[in-house]
């Protein structure tokens, strides 16, 4: 028999298949038929077919059988986030909008601010403006930055746990699968040098995405130095530390 599962990771997917079918991860075959990288404003998401000629739990079975009128061949399994309406649909998503494009008012250019995705704990916001370039700044340091208050703002608004993102003409995905390539570059590098490369200075977020696509990686490790918000990431070769 086959079934289908879905999850964020392709470990989840799999974890939840024998969780669900109630087998070891012995008793079935994986087929991965999709697999969508996780970013920034999304979230991963891996599709498995497993194949197996073991009885799965009773439960499951009458499960599938009553969603599927009968056909006992398939489920899907999704943790994925609905995506959202780009009209405010709160007060703190009103107040949240209206602070960001006052802000970029204030500093002398024009804008207009929209939700782009909402999480629990996660609020992206989007600004469309002419400025766009201003906005996001070298490297997205002024991205950063109005981020940075518009965060603090959202803490005086009793939303301490909710993080603000903020993005213009899909900068941070570009800068996300940017900072992919060079991650793999630097550890192709580094692999066949058997040295170590100090990455430029990075703020957390970016940082944290150079040690995670490399932390599957058997021979190279990653490490932040120095102080403050922006430290630099050094990749080096395993031997080496």
């Amino acid at each position: 028999m086959t079934y289908e599962f879905e999850g964020r990771t392709e470990k989840e997917a799999i974890d939840c298949a024998a969780e669900e079918l109630g087998l070891e991860k012995d008793d079935f075959d994986v087929e991965i038929l999709e697999t969508q990288r996780q970013g920034l404003f999304k979230k991963g998401h891996v599709r498995i077919r497993v194949h197996t000629d073991k009885p799965v739990s009773p439960a499951y079975a009458r499960a599938v059988k009553a969603a599927d009128g009968g056909e006992e061949n398939r489920r899907s399994y999704s943790r994925q986030p609905v995506c959202s309406d780009p009209v405010s649909q709160s007060e703190f998503e009103q107040k949240m909008t209206a602070f960001v494009e006052g802000l970029v008012e204030r500093m002398g250019y024009g804008g207009k601010v929209s939700v782009l995705f909402r999480e629990e704990f996660k609020l992206g916001l989007k600004i469309d403006s002419e400025y766009s370039s201003i906005l996001i700044g070298k490297k997205g340091k002024n991205l950063d930055a109005i981020q940075l208050l518009a965060n603090i703002y959202a803490g005086r608004q009793g939303r301490e746990s909710t993080r603000v993102i903020l993005d213009s003409e899909n900068y941070r995905i570009r800068r996300e699968e940017s900072l992919v390539r060079l991650a793999y570059t630097v550890a192709d590098r580094v692999r066949e040098n058997r040295t170590s490369v100090l990455l430029e200075p990075m703020n957390p977020f970016d940082r944290r995405l150079i040690h995670t696509t490399l932390n599957d990686i058997s021979d190279v490790e990653t490490k932040s130095e120095g102080d403050g918000l922006y430290k630099q990431v050094r990749v080096f070769y395993k031997g080496l530390r």
